[in-house]
Formats: C-alpha cells, structure tokens, sequence
C-alpha cells in the first residue's frame, strides 16, 4: 500500500479526531451523533497512521512528497 496522504492531512484529521473526542467526553454531541462522529473520528485516525486514504486513490490525489525527489 502506497503513502498517499501527506503530514498536513494527517494533522488536520487528527485534529478533527481529537475535537470530536473533546466533544463526547463533555456531552455536547448526543448519542446518535457521538456514534457517527466516534466512528468517522476512528477512521481519520486509522488513516492517517498507515499515511493511505482509500477514497483518494480512486480520484488519483496524493498529498504525500517523497524526500528523495
């Protein structure tokens, strides 16, 4: 699996990750939205420590620089 998503991507999603968490942990969103939020908050999270985005392969974007280019 090739690296397609780059340091900055990784940033921001952790950081949605990361809000959508303060969110549950203080009772702002309910149930329903703590569940879909919880788990759109796993998956930016899964995503960003393998740096691979399955949606942006099929749409050919990759954010990733390689160092040796």
């Amino acid at each position: 699996m090739k690296k397609n998503m780059g340091t900055t991507d990784k940033v921001i999603r952790i950081g949605i990750a990361v809000v959508i968490a303060v969110l549950y942990f203080t009772n702002v969103i309910s149930v329903t939205w703590a569940i879909l939020l919880g788990i759109l908050a796993l998956v930016f999270l899964l995503t960003s420590f393998f740096s691979f985005c399955p949606l942006y392969f099929p749409f050919g974007i990759n954010t990733f620089k390689n160092k040796k280019q």
